[in-house]
This record gives C-alpha cells, structure tokens and sequence, in this order.
C-alpha cells in the first residue's frame, strides 16, 4: 500500500461493517485516520478495534439522518485528529420489497431521509467545518439499482438516482477545490445484500462477464482512488463496479 493519505482524515458513515468497513480499512492502511459512524456502539468499537484502536480511528453512534449525530461526529472529528479533509457518505437502507405501487410512504420517507437528504446535510456540515476553507474530496456510494429499474427494491433505486445527482450538482458548486464523485456498485456480499443472492450465489454470479459477485474490498479500491491525488481531474462521476453485469442487461 501506499501512503497517499498520510495527515488527512476521513469520515465514513455506515462503517462498522461491510463496505464501509472495507473504506475505512483501505484509507487507515494508506495513512489516514477516520471517524467512523454507525447506529449501534457495540459494533462500531469492535471496528474501531480492527482498525488499529483511536491512533487511528474513532467510532461515533449514532442514526445516520439525526443533525445532532452529524455535529457530534464531526466535532469529534476535528477535536482528535484535527481535520476532516475527505468524507465519504455509505449509510444507505432499504427496509421494504415490493412493488412501488404497494410502498409504505411512510417507509420510502425513511428511505429518502436516509440515502438521499442526509447525504446533503453532512456535506453542508462537512463543508462549513472544513472543506470550505481547505478543501477535500467526498464520494457518496449509489447503487446500479440507481441507473435502471430495479424490480423488488425501485424506490431504493429511486433514491440511489438522486444521490447520483445530487453528486453532479454538488461537483459543479464545489469545485475547483472539493472533487465530488460517486461509486454505484452492483451485489456486493455484504449481510445488507445477503437476500440477493443467499442460497443461489453461483446462479446469481453467472450473469456477470466477471463471474463473481462483488467484496467490499472491490468497492473500497475504487472509493480510495476517487478520494486520492490520482483522481485529481475527475470529478462529478459515479464510476459503476458492477462486474460488467449491466452490460448484459441484469442489475
């Protein structure tokens, strides 16, 4: 590994497991310190833990959309480390499937708050904190269910288009001194993805040209570079990790 984040610090929200686990995991091994933040503490310590204890980390529970949670892990932030100079925004849910036509809206209002609105309150928050006067980089992790319908979890996919707008928009206002990008991963074996593909994997993967289901690891490489000096001229991109499947047609 190298060691393009040596000094700066990062905050990854939904990271006490899975693929935000794996962002945090990837940045502290190339020098950088994170908070990470999730809902329940016992998980996130046990993280922090992995991650080599608070030289390196800090974890701050908390729901994901609450503003006074946003506060508190950013002041955090800034109070052990002193900076927070690259933000990566992974919490997403997705507690229903069905039709669209069937949705609870009191459930697709959760899910919005959540993986669309909260993405934009952090950043203001983020923004004002320290990316304002010194710069930085965020990517915000989207779905390939945000690029095509996606029967069983649409309005999931709904609000995973948005935050892929929402991407573009927040590139062309920050720049030229904060880079905004996205990833927008296909199945990721994750526990939040288990009901894709548990007991039929291999079926599963057989429509991918790469013939596998993707790993956290995948996703947090691609994050690592949007987030670093080597993706200095990209901006306002989601750079799809899907495995080629949305080349055959599938999601």
């Amino acid at each position: 590994m190298t060691s393009r984040f040596d000094g700066r610090t990062a905050i990854v929200t939904g990271a006490s497991r899975g693929i935000g686990l794996a962002i945090a995991q990837r940045l502290v091994s190339e020098g950088a310190r994170v908070c990470i933040t999730a809902r329940k503490p016992e998980p996130l310590q046990e993280a922090v833990t992995a991650l080599g204890g608070p030289e390196h980390a800090i974890g701050i529970p908390g729901r994901a959309d609450d503003p006074e949670h946003q506060d508190a892990a950013i002041a955090a932030t800034l109070e052990a480390f002193g900076s927070v100079d690259l933000f990566v925004n992974n919490t997403g849910i997705n507690p229903v499937y069905g039709r669209m036509v069937d949705l609870d809206l009191d459930a697709a209002r959760k899910i919005f708050e959540v993986n669309a609105l909260s993405a934009i309150s952090w950043v203001q928050k983020v923004y004002k904190a320290w990316l304002a006067e010194h710069g930085g980089a965020i990517v915000n992790v989207s779905s390939v269910a945000g690029i095509k319908p996606a029967p069983g979890i649409g309005f999931y996919g709904a609000t995973k288009a948005m935050l892929s707008h929402i991407t573009e928009e927040l590139a062309v206002e920050l720049g030229p001194n904060i880079r905004v990008n996205g990833v927008a991963p296909a199945v990721v074996k994750t526990r939040f993805a288990e009901a894709l593909y548990e007991g039929r994997e291999e079926k599963v993967a057989a429509a991918y040209p790469l013939n596998r289901l993707g790993l956290p690891e995948d996703v947090a490489g691609a994050v690592a570079f949007l987030l670093s000096e080597d993706a200095a001229w990209v901006t306002g991109r989601t750079l799809v990790l899907d495995g080629g499947v949305t080349l055959t047609g599938g999601v």
